[in-house]
């Protein structure tokens, strides 16, 4: 039988490139996105897509009723992949912008994933991927938002990992480092509306600093990969008989793994701080 992936964020990168490249490898790829346009395009090339907002639990239910109706009721895997950023200073993030970034980044992949367990659990099988980051290993300065999230989900997956483990359901993780993607440009709206950088204290921080990596244009970041990269991973996550808790993808992310076990906090921080 076709094996079938609902995969979440397909409106363009990771997402989109692992929607494509797993349907040409054969799979049944459920291909959903936040907004209903997007939809429409991914549609256009002849991809199953429909809505699906982390921010919505209704949309959520909606969109597992969707996927086990179109395949009879069967669903051999999920990829968590869709999440927004909102760059600032920790000291400059209002409350409601870490729960609005904590309700899309971990609890709409957990409020998803319990949605599915059941599915894999009564038909004996099922694998679920989690899209962390480099930022879910160590820290960067600017990204304190994000950073929780990822750190947070870390922790999630890997007790569920282990709480999976005496059931066929595999539970595994992709960290990412700097791939190509839309992420810097999607967090611009996120910025303006939550962070209020000309009243900080670090406002010409703000200037010489994250205003020009926000707006500027400066090219791919020199170990950059194609979001091609991810889906090579994520088909292996899927298809290997034996899945590694784990599965890293670009330079950055096997040095900071290696980085944060071996190095003291101070020489740690100073490694991340030139980043």
């Amino acid at each position: 039988m076709q094996k079938t992936v609902l995969i979440t964020g397909c409106s363009s990168g990771i997402g989109l490139d692992a929607a494509r490249g797993l349907a040409a490898r054969g799979w049944r790829v459920f291909a959903t996105c936040r907004k209903p346009e997007d939809c429409a395009r991914l549609q256009a090339e002849g991809l199953e897509s429909f809505p699906l907002d982390y921010a919505d639990p209704a949309s959520i239910a909606a969109a597992v009723d969707q996927a086990l109706t179109r395949s009879g009721g069967r669903l051999d895997a999920l990829f968590n992949n869709g999440a927004h950023a909102c760059p600032g200073a920790v000291e400059d993030l209002p409350r409601e912008a870490l729960r609005e970034i904590f309700e899309v980044n971990l609890f709409g992949y957990h409020d998803l994933t319990r949605r599915v367990l059941p599915v894999m659990r009564a038909q004996g099988h099922g694998r679920i991927v989690n899209c962390s980051s480099v930022l879910g290993l160590v820290a960067l300065k600017w990204r304190g938002a994000y950073v929780a999230t990822k750190f947070a989900m870390e922790g999630l997956t890997d007790v569920l990992r282990l709480e999976m483990a005496d059931t066929p359901i595999h539970v595994i993780l992709i960290e990412p480092g700097p791939v190509t993607s839309r992420i810097r440009q999607n967090s611009i709206p996120h910025f303006e509306r939550w962070i209020d950088w000309q009243a900080s204290p670090r406002a010409q921080q703000y200037r010489d600093s994250l205003l020009k990596r926000l707006y500027d244009s400066r090219g791919p970041d020199r170990f950059e990969l194609p979001a091609s990269a991810v889906t090579a991973k994520l088909a292996r996550a899927l298809e290997d008989p034996r899945p590694a808790a784990r599965y890293f993808v670009t330079t950055p992310t096997y040095l900071m793994d290696v980085a944060r076990r071996v190095l003291p906090t101070r020489a740690l921080d100073w490694l991340t701080s030139r980043g």
